[in-house]
């Protein structure tokens, strides 16, 4: 079983910059592929961005391209996502979710593990 736990979320400015964290236990980090989903209210969730197991490869949402980058600490245990320059369209709730599969897909049910969300409000 994988525990993920998302923090950093909250109110962000419109023009600055948005940091969340994802900590995980209970499997060997470094085999596992990571991913940011997010949920606005009345919509779908929605892929943001993701990085396989050993960071060969990082996939974004077109949407995303250019303002979010995603990390990965396999010593730490930890995976994040920056982005800049939020808008108030970003506002979302913001998922980390996890598969045991070699890249980071865009479909939710390619996912096996999935954190409980942290609120992101981007307000001007």
């Amino acid at each position: 079983q994988v525990r993920l736990v998302e923090s950093g979320g909250g109110l962000v400015q419109t023009g600055g910059s948005l940091r969340l964290s994802c900590a995980a236990s209970g499997h060997v980090f470094s085999s596992l592929t990571m991913a940011w989903f997010r949920q606005a209210p009345g919509k779908e969730r929605e892929f943001v961005g993701g990085i396989s197991w050993m960071s060969l490869f990082k996939s974004y949402a077109d949407s995303m391209e250019g303002r979010c980058t995603v990390a990965r600490d396999n010593a730490k245990n930890t995976f994040e996502l920056q982005m800049n320059n939020p808008e108030a369209e970003d506002t979302a709730v913001y998922y980390c979710a996890a598969t045991f599969g070699q890249r980071a897909s865009a479909s939710t049910a390619d996912y096996d593990y999935w954190g409980q969300g942290t609120q992101v409000t981007v307000s001007s």
